[in-house]
């Protein structure tokens, strides 16, 4: 059986490009439905002598933001107090003996009361919680860098 020669040496290069466009439009989207996660009219509060943390990847990590009217929510999503706590504790459980190690992030509005913090604080610790860190902008000027302080 004769093998056909393609000429010249090309190569149909369709198929690729399809495949790099398809990556493309997964991690757009992918980028996309992080940065919806979030709420931008948070107004965070200032940590010029904050450390500098780089963020780590951890898929399991919570984020709580918390507005200047004491509302709590998770992924732009309004809570109740007892409802965060039900949350967290059905999470720790899941996870097992991992669950208490679940980092939390906790996103306050500079305006917000530090009752309304303290709320989220014992809902975390309720659940068993203890990797928890405040999210702050290390410089007015630089609203993208985060500085953030640990508690234990």
């Amino acid at each position: 059986m004769a093998r056909l020669k393609q000429a010249d040496g090309n190569i149909n290069m369709t198929a690729m490009i399809d495949v790099v466009f398809q990556m493309i439009i997964f991690f757009v989207c992918t980028v996309q439905l992080e940065k919806e996660a979030v709420s931008e009219f948070l107004l965070l509060p200032d940590s010029p002598h904050g450390p500098l943390v780089a963020e780590e990847k951890d898929p399991r990590t919570i984020t709580v933001e918390v507005d200047d009217k004491g509302r709590i929510f998770i992924a732009r999503t309004p809570l109740s107090g007892e409802r965060l706590k039900q949350i967290l504790a059905k999470t720790v459980a899941e996870y097992g003996a991992a669950g208490p190690s679940i980092p939390i992030r906790i996103r306050a509005d500079a305006a917000a009361k530090h009752s309304d913090v303290k709320r989220v604080l014992d809902a975390c610790t309720g659940a068993g919680l203890y990797k928890i860190s405040f999210i702050a902008t290390k410089d007015s000027a630089k609203g993208s860098q985060r500085s953030e302080g640990r508690t234990s």
